[in-house]
């Protein structure tokens, strides 16, 4: 579990293909403290630690991430929001992040507004997949509160200290980024569809 907020950004080192499955090393600056088996929360996608070597950490993708996330897409120096999981002693600051990526968006727009930065995306709308004005959205990892709410389209505003210590700031109209919506929002929604609310 973890609630979106980012603990620091990595690099992707290494690349290696096994199978279906591909591998990534990381360099986090708080590798040293990671163990195997511990849980990593990168754009948002919760890998396992699966290796450690030289200063950097391997985790694992298989192809159901792949497809639904945007790892597909990384490359040796992308850059990754990292956060580690939640301790139960934890304050939590976003909101509650399961780390299960729903699907990827689009980012269609980036607009600056006088000392922030205000994104728009596009993703395709499903009724469990559904935002709401002041509610949270988590994206690459980031918890958000959601501005603009329409179906298949909505919007952020990203403060300084956001937009300087995410990947954020290298974000573009045309990439991809992660979305997991919501987890009471889905339950609340799931419920409504089987009960033809």
């Amino acid at each position: 579990m973890f609630s979106g907020i980012v603990e620091a950004t990595g690099t992707v080192m290494r690349i290696e293909r096994e199978q279906s499955n591909v591998n990534f090393w990381v360099l986090a600056p708080f590798t040293e403290e990671l163990a195997i088996d511990q849980s990593v929360a990168h754009n948002g996608v919760c890998l396992t630690v699966v290796g450690l070597e030289a200063g950097q950490y391997k985790v694992t993708a298989i192809a159901e991430t792949l497809q639904r996330t945007n790892l597909g897409a990384w490359q040796k120096g992308t850059e990754v929001n990292l956060e580690r999981c939640l301790k139960l002693s934890d304050r939590i600051d976003g909101h509650m992040v399961q780390g299960h990526v729903d699907t990827t968006a689009t980012c269609v727009s980036v607009e600056e507004t006088g000392g922030s930065w205000k994104y728009f995306f596009e993703f395709e709308h499903t009724p469990e997949w559904t935002t709401v004005p002041k509610g949270s959205i988590c994206v690459n990892g980031v918890s958000l509160t959601v501005v603009d709410s329409e179906k298949g389209r909505f919007s952020v505003c990203i403060i300084p200290y956001t937009y300087e210590h995410t990947n954020f700031r290298q974000l573009q109209a045309g990439q991809l980024v992660n979305l997991e919506f919501d987890i009471i929002g889905k339950y609340v929604m799931r419920y409504m569809a089987i009960n033809n609310l």
